[in-house]
């Protein structure tokens, strides 16, 4: 069988220009986007962010159920506003950087239309891993799209807050996570 050079070039032709079309992952651009986290002590309500993180996403809002997220924070990266509330967090008590220096999100599922969508993954944390379904809206800005949601996080069930601190009357247990993607296109 003899392949003729004018086919063999127009497959490829062809391959090369679905190519874009086809879904790959694309990195946060973090320089842009943010995390940040709020909850209440002693009745006074408090808010910090994740300076460094890290993921990518594979999404299409006319196919979200082939859309795929996955996101690493680095938890030294923490700063709840002043150097002794980092230094807390960052310990044994909290985050315990020093044994668990990361979170991370893998996803499982994606769904929704219309803007809102739900992204269905694992969520770990201080060495425990358990599922999470994270509300999003999604919105197109020129070159890219931003994905925003908040998600609630139980930081007892992740042993985020030992000993004096696992008092849920001293820090609330609901910790709400806020976050604000840029993905490029």
């Amino acid at each position: 069988m003899t392949i003729r050079p004018a086919p063999v070039l127009l497959l490829l032709a062809a391959t090369l220009a679905l190519a874009p079309a086809l879904a790959s992952a694309t990195a946060i651009d973090a320089t842009k986007s943010q995390i940040k986290f709020g909850f209440t002590q002693m009745g006074v309500t408090a808010d910090g962010d994740f300076k460094k993180f890290s993921g990518d996403v594979t999404f299409d809002p006319a196919k979200p159920d082939a859309g795929k997220a996955n996101l690493t924070i680095d938890l030294a990266g923490a700063d709840a506003g002043s150097a002794e509330a980092n230094d807390l967090i960052k310990g044994k008590d909290f985050f315990d950087v020093a044994h668990f220096p990361q979170a991370t999100f893998t996803s499982t599922s994606m769904q929704g239309s219309g803007g809102k969508f739900v992204v269905n993954g694992q969520f770990s944390l201080k060495g425990k891993t358990a599922p999470l379904a994270v509300p999003f809206t999604s919105r197109a800005d020129g070159g890219g799209f931003w994905l925003e949601g908040t998600v609630p996080i139980s930081r007892t069930a992740y042993k985020v807050g030992e000993g004096d601190w696992a008092d849920t009357s001293t820090v609330t247990d609901q910790v709400q996570v806020r976050f604000k993607l840029y993905v490029p296109r």
